[in-house]
């Protein structure tokens, strides 16, 4: 049987034992799966597995990549033909093309958002059926299993948080 993400029922509602009856009032809410994307191995993974959920749950991908300036922003001087925010873009285009190529999901939204990544991720998460990360990003040290982003957004996200890891190679005799 296949993940279906779900809440559990609040007071007073049907477990779903019963059938359920909708009204002309009711409207059917699809709440978006939320994709943490830096163009890294593991949130290239993180990508496709949302996509294979959503594909048998009917929910929408948001795929969410964040900027900021450098620490040191202000302080030295920069180039002023220098946009984080188009390069963001730029990364997040590319790595929706090398996964998804030009069959990208139905619904799919790229989203540009300024701020720390972890801030970013886990302000998205408000609302949201579950928010996908990869294991670890482009920063740090390679050793660690879990990155600082996805720790956090594991830790204070506002819904289920699924951290994926990218599938290690088969092992050569």
């Amino acid at each position: 049987m296949p993940f279906v993400p779900s809440r559990p029922p609040l007071s007073g509602e049907s477990s779903g034992s019963e059938a359920m009856e909708m009204t002309s009032h009711d409207i059917p809410v699809t709440r978006k799966v939320i994709v943490g994307v830096d163009g890294s191995a593991p949130s290239k993974a993180a990508l496709r597995w949302a996509a294979r959920i959503c594909e048998r749950t009917g929910n929408p991908i948001e795929a969410v990549i964040a900027w900021e300036w450098p620490r040191s922003y202000g302080w030295s001087p920069m180039l002023e033909e220098w946009h984080p925010d188009a390069e963001a873009e730029k990364m997040l285009q590319q790595t929706l093309d090398d996964v998804f190529g030009s069959q990208r999901p139905a619904g799919l939204v790229a989203s540009v958002r300024h701020g720390a990544p972890r801030n970013v991720l886990i302000e998205a998460s408000d609302g949201a059926e579950m928010l996908v990360v990869g294991s670890r990003g482009h920063g740090g040290f390679t050793g660690l299993l879990l990155g600082s982003v996805s720790a956090a957004c594991a830790e204070h996200a506002h819904c289920p948080v699924v951290v994926v890891r990218e599938p290690r190679a088969p092992a050569t005799a």
